[in-house]
């Protein structure tokens, strides 16, 4: 009897032992967020009020998202992410997969009550008398993420990262909690540009690190900086919560009229594929101790690249997110070069990650280039475009999101926010549908589920149910591999005061502020006036502003005002508003802005609407416009000729020339700079002659073009397009073809080609310029 006790009580010993030996995991909280360590495998994070419990198999921890008490294989971390979302994928239902192929419109933490992105609620009250925390979810998000199962949220501003880092658990807690579990993929459109009259020092930190826009990016002419810049921007954004980043911008600059040439990389296919990819590589690839797979993991951020296949080479130079820009052409046959940053670069990448995962098309039409369907439809209509292009010739498989808005109905020819480009007459669950069968997986600014799941319903009418369950499971699998491969469904949570000590923290700051430096381009140097003398005496003019109009078309008022920071210019130098006792001025400018292309008031003097877009800030004649247009024809016009030949404009900032002149006038021989911050390509022989030295930077700090003017630090960027003689050089490029338009000669001799630019020595020619050179 003693015996069999004693083998009895050896037994429970034995199995406790082993029970205790094979546990791989620990777990600890913080509040209501538990962190689950399995060595050797995945931490996880869950939080307690979403009623998640762990499932156990093997010694090792598993989230029970579903609560079905199994271990299902989208639970199980070991699997790869494509099992994983194949059996996640099977399980859903046609409304939650409608949700998933929902991208959010712009939500603000907290929400405002008024303005372009405000209107939402926290308990039926505006923010600001609701009494609810910043951190809070709107009455609008609790509503898109649980009727209409919708899980990508586009996050524009935040009161600070440890508020993001709060609300982003605030929304994870609720995705866990509901459905199969299924977390948020929140993410984000650029949000490192510099803010100009910050200061920098050593010891700077803010909400974020600031980079100088995309193409002082590219005027670096280094990708080793662009892809240092996606490495850190995807641990900030992993900070603040944001895992998909909606870009890069990887149309080609050819047509220098366009208003967004500034989120390009510029004008160069083989400058931009090369900044293509190592964007993309920075962004997604995660290292080592952070890592899950196939160069994906905790640090690693899903690129969104846009826009295919290549928003640049708008007719007249007029933008696509209004009627009177929708078409892009091509006179100059270059569709194909178009196609290059992403085929060659997004699509190509040195790290393990291999491709961008996720493509946005952009509004335009890209006129008569389907040959197959001989469609003229906005490129996320275009099943040409989409499905047998970019899926099957290019072997594309990923995530395909259309640009915001574009299912919705078209209004005016100058309206903004409906850009449903060739299909105006569908109803919106056509839209829906036609969108679907292109080959495209999700609509971006789209809330509302109701639409997706009546085109469904649609297809089935057409296809059959199986099929079109096949092709909604096609969109769900590429959609949850992008939030597999990030770890979301493993740990989507954060510890604010991990947030706040990586975004913006100082080590970020210095990175990004050494990039602005690089990214700043001399021009011209007469007579060596750069570098000055420090606490020499500056004139520096106010810069006037007329009254205008924005590019969402709302008014902005009359201003005047330092062009810089006053208070850190002098701390390099004397500042005088006296032209008299100045050593010499500084004149800082923009360059020119004339418009979107399109006037209303000429439709009610009768014209057709069309004007000239300008580069010059002295009015301008289009005497050599084309005439007729290349393209045309919209339901709301009874035309087809989009030609603005002999009509005129006027640059509204038109006194930034007389800036110039007038100093030039006041300051006698006495050296004149000028300090242009650019957006796109401008015409230089108005004032160029005036000025002693030009520099030109692309959205940077003031401190940074000051540390250049006083020698701190030699200028080494490279102008990442070519700058026009004259607008009749621009008038009769085309809209499609890099290089080729006859560049301006300044009075020293220097052309302002691709490629130039100077330092304390001279003009510049290194590696750089061998490397990307105009062939």
């Amino acid at each position: 009897m003693k015996k069999s006790v004693f083998l009895i009580i050896a037994a429970i010993a034995l199995v406790s032992i082993t029970m205790s030996s094979c546990k791989k995991w620990s777990e600890t909280g913080t509040g209501s967020v538990m962190t689950v360590i399995n060595k050797g495998g995945q931490t996880l994070g869950y939080d307690t009020t979403s009623g998640v419990a762990l499932l156990i198999d093997k010694g090792f921890a598993f989230k029970d998202l579903n609560k079905n008490n199994e271990l299902d294989p989208y639970e199980d971390w070991r699997l790869s992410a494509d099992e994983r979302a194949k059996d996640l994928a099977s399980q859903m239902t046609i409304e939650q997969i409608a949700g998933l192929m929902l991208y959010s419109a712009h939500q603000s933490i907290p929400s405002g009550s008024r303005g372009r992105f405000g209107g939402a609620t926290y308990n039926g009250k505006p923010f600001t008398e609701s009494g609810a925390k910043a951190s809070d979810l709107t009455d609008q998000q609790i509503k898109f993420l649980t009727e209409d199962n919708l899980r990508h949220v586009l996050v524009t501003s935040v009161e600070s990262p440890e508020i993001a880092a709060v609300w982003n658990n605030n929304v994870q807690a609720l995705c866990e909690g509901i459905g199969l579990g299924i977390p948020a993929n929140n993410s984000s459109d650029p949000r490192h540009r510099a803010v100009s009259t910050a200061e920098y020092n050593v010891g700077s930190a803010g909400q974020i690190s600031m980079w100088p826009g995309s193409l002082g990016l590219a005027a670096t002419f280094d990708p080793a900086v662009v892809k240092l810049f996606g490495d850190i921007a995807s641990k900030e954004y992993r900070a603040l919560g944001i895992t998909t980043a909606l870009s890069p911008q990887i149309d080609l600059a050819t047509e220098p009229r366009w208003s967004r040439v500034s989120g390009t990389f510029g004008e160069s296919p083989e400058l931009s594929t090369d900044m293509a990819r190592a964007y993309v590589d920075g962004f997604q690839t995660s290292g080592e101790e952070t890592a899950i797979a196939d160069g994906w993991g905790y640090n690693s951020v899903n690129a969104m690249v846009k826009h295919w296949p290549g928003g640049g080479p708008e007719e007249g130079g007029r933008d696509a997110h209004f009627s009177f820009g929708k078409f892009a052409v091509y006179p100059g046959d270059d569709f194909a070069t178009h196609l290059t940053p992403f085929t060659e670069g997004a699509f190509k990448l040195d790290g393990d990650t291999k491709m961008a995962s996720a493509v946005m098309p952009y509004y335009t039409i890209s006129y008569n280039i389907d040959k197959v369907y001989n469609e003229n439809v906005g490129n996320s209509y275009s099943k040409y475009l989409i499905t047998d292009l970019l899926r099957v010739e290019y072997g594309f498989d990923g995530v395909v999101c259309t640009d915001w808005g574009v299912t919705h109905d078209y209004t005016a020819v100058d309206g903004f926010g409906t850009t449903c480009w060739g299909v105006e007459n569908l109803t919106e669950v056509e839209k829906h549908y036609k969108i679907i069968m292109a080959g495209v997986d999700q609509f971006g600014g789209n809330n509302d589920s109701g639409p997706v799941i009546d085109a469904y319903q649609m297809g089935i009418e057409e296809h059959g149910e199986e099929f079109m369950r096949a092709r909604m499971e096609e969109s769900a699998v590429r959609l949850l591999k992008n939030i597999f491969r990030v770890g979301l469904f493993e740990n989507p949570y954060l510890n604010p005061e991990e947030t706040k000590n990586i975004a913006g923290n100082s080590e970020f700051m210095q990175a990004g502020y050494d990039a602005q430096l690089k990214s700043i381009v001399m021009l011209k140097n007469r007579n060596n006036t750069l570098p000055v003398e420090k606490n020499l005496t500056v004139y520096i003019p106010k810069r006037k502003l007329p009254a205008g109009r924005n590019f969402f078309g709302m008014e902005t008022p009359a201003s005047e005002s330092y062009p810089v920071n006053i208070d850190i210019a002098g701390k390099y130098f004397n500042v005088t508003d006296d032209p008299s006792e100045a050593d010499f001025a500084l004149v800082v400018i923009n360059s020119p802005e004339s418009g979107s292309g399109y006037d209303r008031a000429d439709v009610n003097k009768g014209g057709n609407g069309y004007v000239p877009i300008s580069l010059q800030y002295n009015k301008y004649t289009a005497v050599d416009a084309r005439d007729p247009s290349i393209a045309g024809g919209d339901p709301l016009e009874s035309f087809t000729n989009r030609t603005y030949k002999g009509k005129s404009v006027t640059t509204q900032n038109s006194n930034d020339l007389k800036m110039v002149l007038d100093t030039r006038n006041a300051m006698n021989d006495k050296p004149v700079i000028v300090s242009i911050n650019m957006s796109k390509p401008m015409v230089f022989s108005e004032f160029e002659e005036a000025a002693d030295a030009i520099l030109v930077s692309f959205d940077v700090q003031d401190q940074a073009i000051l540390d250049i003017i006083s020698g701190e630090t030699e200028p080494s960027g490279l102008l990442p397009m070519q700058m026009p003689a004259n607008m009749h050089i621009v008038e009769t490029q085309y809209e499609d073809v890099p290089f080729d338009m006859t560049f301006h000669i300044d009075s020293e001799g220097n052309g302002y080609n691709f490629g130039f630019g100077m330092n304390w020595s001279g003009i510049i020619n290194d590696a750089r310029n061998e490397k990307y050179t105009i062939e």
